[in-house]
């Protein structure tokens, strides 16, 4: 019964993520749908709607918002609501995991994180991930770093909050793992993590 059950549980576990991906691809695509082409065929006749043309035009509207985003205002306008976002307890960690996830499939990662390291913490072996997110203090107030001093953003688990703390260099460790892999392996409390081989 011990065998039979951990049969049926690798077999989940393989299929559960490319269920779970189709299916919200597919509520994507059905909303889409369903929203869009429902305004379009209000506004357009029968003649010059067809099937999907709500699902092409959620993907024109979200490439439309990416060629936006180059511009000052409409970036300006999205961080504010972002930061309106992260004031309200729960909406915060939803929105955060969400635009962190996002982050790293888009290859945004590189933008904000220089290096993956380990740092040890003085007088134990306990190691943590963290992401190296500013080595040059310059312009900034003397006491928060020097020349030979990093600041190391430390995640949480799950998105559910992080520490960026300003460490002397010798006390973080290069970690052999690209950007995603390690912030993949932080998110997810070390469940899910891979190198890729060189």
């Amino acid at each position: 019964m011990h065998r039979i059950s951990r049969t049926f549980l690798t077999g989940l576990a393989a299929i559960l993520p490319i269920a779970i991906t189709a299916a919200v691809l597919w509520w994507l695509g059905s909303t889409a749908e369903k929203v869009l082409g429902g305004l379009l065929q209000a506004v357009l006749p029968d003649l010059l709607y067809f099937p999907g043309m709500g699902i092409l035009v959620g993907i024109g509207l979200v490439f439309g918002l990416g060629v936006l985003l180059q511009a000052y205002v409409v970036r300006w306008l999205l961080g504010w609501l972002e930061g309106l976002m992260q004031r309200i307890p729960v909406v915060k960690t939803i929105h955060g995991t969400v635009r962190d996830v996002t982050k790293l499939l888009s290859g945004d990662i590189h933008k904000q994180f220089g290096k993956a390291v380990l740092v040890q913490f003085p007088g134990s072996d306990f190691k943590l991930v963290g992401f190296v997110t500013r080595e040059d203090f310059a312009g900034l107030p003397d006491n928060l770093g020097g020349e030979e001093t990093v600041a190391v953003y430390m995640p949480m688990s799950y998105q559910i909050g992080g520490y960026t703390l300003m460490l002397p260099r010798e006390r973080i460790e290069p970690l052999d793992l690209s950007l995603e892999d390690a912030m993949r392996y932080a998110l997810t409390a070390g469940v899910s993590a891979r190198k890729d081989p060189s």
